[in-house]
């Protein structure tokens, strides 16, 4: 796409400018990085003519380019650095509506690049509303730029940007004349004063023009909005309210995907089966229809869950209630040592730990930084959801207690809230042991409460859902490869000669039970049970067997791979056609003949993954943003030290 008109679109937070973009690109999206920089860069290809298409790149939300974190310097490179591969022929400046004064600071400063430059308006719809208008034509002629009033919800003004973006060598590159900054007098200035000066004259021009072509009767301190702005941020109702939301939303993970998750778990065992009784006989069968078939289902059950997750998340974020969130957990956030800026990166952890742990990058204070990158990980991700959904269903009894929720989401709801939980208390704690002075201020900007477009919520969810998936599922394929392999071989004469062993020590048995036997004797005596039984010993005061021990180990490559190990496990040499949650019921130790998955080794589990750093990517982010080993290893052996002992101490209360 290099020979594609280039189009950069910046904008502050909240302005919509993920909705233009979704509107322009619709699914011919790409994630990828920026080189050298972990932080997402999102592009997509756009028809802007029969004949002429752009690429258009969408840059991190900013409210300046006087960069002050790593998002604002990443804006400010791709809009300078005229050697890069990013460099645009046209910036579109994205502000919303009722938002001027502060949008345009941004479009000056982008202005006096020397870029061509659009100035969209988003939000047209509301001004009828709201009583705004706005003088267009002499603003544009102030402003030096084509200036389109554009609506993403209801998709008005698209045709007018594409045509703008199509006549970009016509845009003037004249800056701003009121607003020309080199004409300051700069002497005895330092940077910081310097650029405060100018920010302060950029401000005095904005202001200077809306005076003039700007009017709205209705401002955002009066109406609807502030009266639920009471509410929603109340020191008591606020709490109240967000904890009603997430009562529901964990009510709604179990209940409404519980139909879809039975039948793709009946799927994938119908398909194993299938594979194995109609493809010829031989190792790749066996390798499809007990590693891959197995593993791959142990992820893909678990995609109406996560989708419905991602699917509240994008209606929260997009409805304005986040921003809400933020601001009422600051209060609790600073007695512990954080601001509000730190609670971005725990709600985002809820999804991911990686993409959070960068969010954390718009924290200017390092000790503030420091201290949320490292217990961002307690907060519950995403992948730590297929294990606590199959474990939950496993260990806890159905039925409905307190105002009729489920004994599943009120567990599920109680593991969030003691992984969040723990988060506040490790700040606390590293606040007081981390000697870095530092003083920080919290600012944040409370948008419009708006419907969430039903297009930037599909879009949300397909490309969350589409990572989760095939992220995990690369790794669950080669995990599940080589289990199957290290399953299906073994060291030594007791797995070669299982057969022979089995039938002399159980002279009676025959066909299925016999069978059963002798793949059971095989899978301990294997290259992974050898394996298996020689950590055992460590992990058996948590209440696991050798079996569980590996998921473990294996699930240190992502999280969710526990599942697709025990699928796996539980499949080589079974001609079993039950799901996983049935084949995990049934099985029993051999010594004693009791559940495997009984209840204190289940909460034993829970809680483990509840505060294990059980994910290497976490670990190589974390070692990314702090530019050293020494605190990725300490965050690591200290959540694994701390998740061993709360699951032993569990479980050995609870036998």
């Amino acid at each position: 796409m290099s020979d594609l008109l280039k189009v950069a679109l910046i904008g502050n937070p909240n302005t919509g400018k993920t909705s233009l973009f979704n509107i322009l690109t619709g699914l011919n999206q790409k994630v990828g990085n920026y080189p050298g920089i972990t932080v997402d860069k999102k592009t997509g290809k756009s028809k802007l003519s029969e004949t002429v298409s752009a690429r258009i790149i969408d840059l991190p939300g900013t409210y300046s380019l006087n960069a002050s974190s790593e998002d604002e310097n990443i804006a400010v490179n791709v809009l300078s650095d005229t050697t890069n591969n990013n460099y645009p022929d046209i910036v579109v400046v994205v502000a919303e509506v009722e938002n001027l004064k502060r949008n345009l600071l941004l479009f000056t400063q982008v202005k006096d690049l020397g870029l061509p430059t659009v100035l969209v308006i988003n939000m047209q719809d509301i001004m009828h509303a709201k009583g705004i208008t706005i003088d267009v034509a002499a603003l544009e002629k102030e402003l030096h730029t084509k200036i389109i009033l554009l609506s993403s919800k209801k998709n008005s003004g698209i045709a007018e940007l594409k045509e703008a973006l199509l006549a970009y060598k016509s845009i003037s590159l004249t800056p701003c004349e009121l607003c020309n900054t080199s004409i300051l007098d700069t002497s005895g200035l330092n940077e910081k004063q310097l650029q405060h000066k100018k920010t302060v004259q950029r401000y005095q021009f904005i202001k200077q023009l809306l005076d003039k072509y700007y009017t709205a009767k209705i401002t955002r301190s009066e109406g609807f909005r502030a009266k639920l702005d009471t509410v929603i941020t109340h020191k008591i109702f606020g709490y109240l309210i967000f904890f009603i939301i997430l009562f529901s939303i964990f009510q709604a993970l179990f209940s409404w995907s519980e139909y879809p998750m039975d039948l793709i778990d009946g799927a994938f065992a119908s398909l194993s089966d299938w594979t194995n009784n109609n493809l010829p006989d031989g190792a790749f069968t066996r390798l499809i229809s007990e590693g891959v078939i197995p593993g791959i289902g142990g992820i893909v059950i678990f995609i109406p869950q996560i989708a419905f997750l991602f699917l509240f998340l994008s209606i929260l974020e997009e409805s304005g209630y986040m921003s809400r969130v933020v601001f009422l957990m600051d209060k609790i956030m600073r007695k512990f040592g954080l601001s509000g800026k730190s609670v971005v990166p725990l709600i985002s952890g809820t999804a991911c730990a990686i993409p959070a742990i960068m969010s954390a990058r718009n924290i200017e204070n390092w000790k503030e930084r420091l201290i949320t990158i490292l217990v961002t990980p307690f907060t519950t991700c995403s992948a730590r959801l297929p294990v606590y959904a199959i474990i939950i269903s496993l260990v806890i009894p159905k039925g409905r207690t307190f105002l009729g929720l489920s004994n599943h989401a009120l567990v599920l709801m109680g593991l969030y809230i003691l992984g969040f939980g723990t988060a506040i208390l490790a700040a606390y704690i590293l606040n007081k042991i981390v000697k870095i002075e530092s003083k920080s201020y919290f600012v944040i900007e409370m948008p419009n409460y708006k419907l969430p477009l039903f297009k930037n919520v599909v879009y949300n969810v397909l490309d969350k859902t589409k990572a989760f998936v095939f992220g995990a599922g690369k790794i669950i394929l080669a995990v599940s490869i080589l289990l199957w392999v290290m399953a299906s071989y073994g060291p030594n004469e007791k797995f070669n000669n299982a057969e022979e062993y089995i039938t002399t020590q159980n002279v009676n048995l025959s066909g299925d039970i016999l069978n059963a036997k002798v793949a059971s004797y095989k899978l301990e005596h294997s290259y992974i049970g050898t394996f298996g039984k020689f950590i055992e010993p460590s992990i058996k005061p948590l209440g696991y067997d050798w079996k569980i021990g590996i998921a473990l180990i294996t699930s240190f490559a992502a999280r969710e791979v526990f599942v697709g190990t025990l699928a796996t496990i539980y499949s080589v040499g079974s001609d079993d056609e039950s799901t996983l949650k049935e084949k995990m019921r049934k099985e029993v130790h051999s010594a004693t003949l009791k559940p495997v998955f009984d209840f204190p080794t289940g909460i034993s589990l829970l809680l483990f993954y509840a505060f294990a750093m059980q994910c290497m990517s976490t670990v190589a982010i974390v070692k990314r943003e702090t530019n050293g080993w020494k605190w990725p290893l300490i965050q690591m052996f200290g959540m694994t030290f701390f998740a061993y002992l709360v699951a032993m101490i569990a479980y050995q209360v609870l036998k």
